[in-house]
């Protein structure tokens, strides 16, 4: 019996390690990415999105725009008025191009918001580094009027040339007064006496 104790637990201990490892299965792994989820509404750039809105903006913005826009309603009219009856789409009230000139300027508003956001954006953008800008020219400024500063008074204290050409003018004015008081003495100093030996020191 007891060798049969030792096997069922030995068959324990072996199936354990499997239940673990298939808990431990089950769960996501940290070391790698989760798998994309599942959307039910599609996804879209915003970036593209909103440039496709600046484009459509900018082309309401346009007299080409107002241009086709008056043709097709003239041309609306036209038809609707002067058409057979049985080739009419939209009687004389023309309820059906007011929906849809409705819908058009519903659609409009929106995009045209949105290219001024997007333009409030950039603009803001442009604002905030104009700004770092000057700063940075505004320190750079200040520094460069630190620096003159600082040289204008290391150069106050630098001899200039008319002070160096006047200070020698006065030496040689005063070299010229020495010459003339002592022109009548020797230049030299007095000869040794011949008794002495001119190797003595």
């Amino acid at each position: 019996m007891a060798p049969e104790r030792d096997g069922g637990r030995e068959a324990v201990r072996e199936r354990s390690p499997a239940g673990a490892t298939a808990t431990t299965r089950s769960r996501p792994r940290l070391d790698q990415p989760r798998p994309p989820r599942r959307r039910i509404l599609p996804e879209w750039d915003p970036e593209a999105f909103g440039r496709l809105s600046e484009r459509i903006a900018r082309f309401l913005g346009t007299g080409r725009f107002i241009v086709w826009m008056t043709v097709v309603i003239v041309l609306w009219v036209l038809w609707n008025v002067a058409a057979p009856h049985e080739l009419r789409f939209d009687e004389y009230p023309f309820i059906f191009l007011t929906l849809m000139l409705s819908l058009q300027a519903s659609y409009a508003a929106p995009l045209i918001l949105l290219a001024q956001n997007r333009q409030d954006d950039r603009d803001r953008v442009n604002l905030e580094q104009d700004r770092k800008q000057n700063e940075r020219s505004i320190a750079d400024t200040e520094y460069l009027t630190r620096e003159i500063a600082a040289l204008r008074i290391g150069l106050g204290e630098v001899a200039t040339r008319d002070w160096i050409r006047s200070e020698l003018q006065d030496l040689v004015k005063e070299l010229d007064e020495r010459h003339d008081g002592h022109r009548g003495r020797a230049v030299f100093p007095a000869e040794r006496s011949p008794g002495r030996d001119v190797d003595d020191r």
